[in-house]
């Protein structure tokens, strides 16, 4: 109140209303409920002056009058936080933006609550009241924000975040300690595994702590020990415990009708045949409920990596065939026991689970008793080479099943030093593990990963089965880029696989851009998004030639691809090699090549004969830094394509050797295509004289739709800018006001040049469409502006 008192004082003189708004306002616990009801225009002059807690309690107030409260988060947003959020333009609700920034501030300690006298109310507690209005969240550094989150005093706090945190970011994470890491665990599963985090994001780690990725990794992926490791302030997971109720008794009543059945086969099959069960086929029927449908049902059901690859090895040594199961006789799977030590000890292990759903808490038996092994889930990372925990005889998935690739790429995780070896990172720790709710996006960004990280990824990849979005950015991957292959190969089998967009961009290549995108292609047709990015060759590796067997020679089955992007290091585009990606892809709507050389003149000619022919539903083509200075004629055919909807030049030297005429032509034919929309041509140099030409697009007998035009990066100057204005204005009144053309980017040309012409050319620019610029320092670019000259 003192404060309230101290701004308005400040303020000067106030009328009879404002101080009897202010007076209320210091007397909200008492007349809430009756200022809720006020007529609209009373209750405009008095929401400003409510503390944050009173402004967020009166939204339902608010839009019953028909108010609108944005103005006043916004005003909050500038005086509490003092910086211009990112794409602000694009904010929709300031409140949403205000309470979880707010939120994200005092959590971090950055924020003091007491330096504004709105945020400084009793009634108010700045997370707990914040922390539905939360749906992304960014921890950092030592992870202070986890301990404060699993801290008793926060249970409520986390129970919002629960249902409302969509997005869990980590950044520069420093390595940590146990306790930490306790804490990370707690709120890891009761943000992911009992709440609605869709998507964790990892950014910047140059040193990463091998424990604390696995550990997010792998909570990420729905996997995490249960009973004492699972234990939140001295009692178990509540929510656990609940579901493992409710699990055992519906389990209860499986049994009860599952040996019902197998009783009454049981005693059918024993009349049929007319001769008594062996003693162990006795056994082996009763306590599994009949061998075959024992391993059928372990089999069928969801299982932890390790658990598949245990059973696709056994089965592919049993020599024995699938018609003595059908039969009946257990003999034969009583001998693979005895012979197959794995699938005998995945058998035993099921064994008690068989008519159980997975349960979500069970008591830790044997060696994880103790509470103190709450981390020998990662902990096992750097001891598993040579513990020889897993059985010697059995071999990765890569070397017993069919080889991806027919020819020199070989396994999957033999293709590189060190993926051949037993104990990978994670592996046996996932036998112990239980399976819970997953995310569904992971993106990892300028994280190096290991070979030993990238083996437990792609064992963690190989049944992921709610993951739909993948991204590794600038992790140095390497010849492990197959380890992450085979993981998504065996992810690929699910039939309920969800992964529709997978993204991997690095600085080195270690095999060719085209090879690569034909090996995931052929790993996983059901991708509808592809892209591939590098920055450089790895010299390492040695320049493979593009048409290595490898993929070359490898059959892609028809694919959903609706989206590819290819980022070349300065490699050769062949189409050659591109065209049977271009086949195998009907869908294909989206196609962006990037930093690709031509290697002979009809290079780009064949490739727009091969999209004409493969991809009739191609809508946006994009090129990016690639020569076309040559090639005005396929430039030509682009633009009159009557299919395509947006096409973009990039960088591409359009103009270096060309005419005026090859300028008219450009325009002539956009001026005849009514099918495009969207025409990007940043950084090729336009000048003013150039832009000032492009106005004619939209003259009186054009008959194009053409919406958007980018002219970025192009040496425009403010009184090219206006020229071109002023023309666009003529067009547009011949013909009546009437024009489709209705955004207009103008990043980083030289508008700063003379601000007085910039700012009037924008001005009646933006009564005509949609303006986006910035603030850019053209001096940094006066080797361009030579080269225009």
């Amino acid at each position: 109140a003192t404060a309230l008192s101290g701004v308005m004082a400040a303020e000067g003189p106030r009328s009879l209303f404002a101080l009897s708004a202010a007076a209320v306002s210091r007397s909200m616990g008492a007349l809430e409920r009756d200022v809720w009801a006020l007529p609209g225009h009373l209750l405009r002059g008095l929401l400003p002056l409510l503390t944050v807690f009173r402004l967020e309690r009166a939204e339902d107030a608010a839009r019953r009058a028909g108010l609108s409260t944005q103005p006043i988060w916004r005003k909050l947003w500038d005086d509490v936080m003092k910086t211009r959020p990112p794409n602000s333009e694009n904010i929709t609700c300031w409140r949403k933006k205000f309470l979880e920034t707010f939120f994200s501030n005092v959590l971090h300690g950055v924020l003091d609550v007491s330096s504004d006298w709105r945020l400084n109310d009793h009634h108010f507690s700045p997370l707990l009241h914040s922390s539905p209005h939360v749906s992304q969240l960014t921890l950092c550094n030592m992870l202070q924000g986890a301990v404060e989150l699993t801290a008793a005093h926060n249970q409520k706090v986390l129970e919002n975040l629960a249902g409302s945190l969509r997005i869990l970011k980590f950044q520069h994470l420093l390595s940590s300690d146990q306790s930490i890491r306790r804490s990370l665990v707690l709120l890891l599963h009761r943000l992911i595994h009992h709440g609605s985090v869709s998507q964790v994001s990892m950014y910047s780690w140059p040193v990463p702590d091998t424990v604390l990725l696995v550990l997010i990794l792998s909570m990420s992926a729905g996997f995490w020990r249960s009973g004492n490791a699972l234990m939140y302030h001295g009692s178990p997971c509540g929510l656990c415990r609940e579901e493992d109720k409710a699990q055992s008794q519906e389990s209860a009543q499986e049994r009860a009708e599952r040996g019902h059945c197998d009783e009454r086969e049981w005693s059918d099959g024993e009349n049929q045949k007319g001769f008594p069960r062996a003693p162990e086929a006795a056994d082996a029927e009763v306590n599994g409920y009949r061998a075959n449908t024992c391993l059928n049902s372990v089999l069928s059901r969801p299982r932890s990596p390790l658990q598949n690859q245990a059973c696709e090895e056994a089965s592919s040594k049993v020599p024995c065939d699938h018609t003595s199961l059908q039969g009946g006789s257990s003999h034969c799977i009583s001998d693979q026991l005895s012979c197959h030590p794995v699938l005998r000890k995945t058998r035993r292990r099921l064994k008690s689970a068989v008519g159980k759903k997975r349960r979500c808490l069970r008591r830790s038996r044997g060696p994880y008793a103790d509470p103190e092994d709450l981390y020998d889930f990662v902990f096992t990372v750097a001891r598993e080479d040579n513990s020889g925990l897993l059985n010697k005889n059995s071999t990765t998935e890569g070397e017993n099943g069919e080889n991806w690739t027919s020819s020199s790429l070989g396994s999957p995780c033999t293709g590189h030093a060190g993926c051949k070896k037993r104990g990978s990172a994670g592996i046996f720790s996932l036998k112990a593990a239980h399976r819970f709710r997953s995310v569904s996006t992971l993106e990892l960004f300028s994280i190096p990963l290991t070979g030993e990280t990238c083996r437990t990824l792609s064992n963690l990849l190989s049944s992921w089965v709610s993951l739909e979005n993948l991204v590794l950015s600038y992790n140095g991957l390497g010849a492990n880029i197959l380890c992450i292959l085979s993981g998504l190969r065996a992810l690929s089998r699910h039939s309920d696989c969800h992964l529709r967009v997978v993204r991997v961009s690095d600085v080195f290549s270690h095999m060719p851009c085209m090879e690569l995108v034909r090996c995931i292609l052929s790993a996983f047709p059901q991708l509808h998004t592809l892209s591939v990015s590098f920055d450089l060759k790895n010299q390492l590796e040695g320049n493979r030639p593009e048409g290595n067997p490898s993929c070359s020679e490898a059959e892609i089955p028809e694919s959903c691809l609706e989206q590819l992007e290819i980022r070349f290091p300065r490699e050769p585009l062949h189409t050659m090699f591109l065209l049977p990606v271009l086949k195998a892809s009907k869908s294909l709507q989206q196609l962006s090549l990037d930093s690709a050389t031509l290697p002979c003149s009809q290079e780009l000619g064949l490739l727009l004969e091969a999209l004409k022919e493969c991809n009739p539903n191609l809508k946006k083509l994009s090129f990016h830094d690639m020569n076309l200075a040559e090639h005005q004629k396929e430039v030509l055919l682009l633009l009159q394509d009557p299919v395509l909807q947006e096409i973009t030049f990039s960088f591409c030297r359009l103009f270096e050797s060309s005419t005026t005429e090859f300028l008219s032509e450009i325009i002539n034919t956009v001026k005849r295509n009514s099918s495009l929309k969207s025409l990007k041509l940043p950084g090729n140099r336009l000048g003013n004289h150039r832009l000032v030409a492009l106005a004619d697009i939209f003259s009186e007998d054009s008959s194009s739709s053409l919406c958007q035009l980018d002219v970025s990066s192009n040496c425009i100057k403010p009184d090219g800018l206006l020229e071109f204005t002023k023309k666009l204005e003529g067009h547009i009144q011949q013909r009546g006001g009437q024009i489709q053309f209705t955004h207009l980017r103008l990043f980083q040309n030289w508008l700063d040049q003379d601000a007085k012409t910039a700012q009037e050319a924008l001005r009646r620019l933006k009564a005509v469409c949609s303006v986006v610029n910035d603030s850019w320092d053209s001096s940094q670019a006066f080797a361009d502006y030579i080269s225009v000259m």
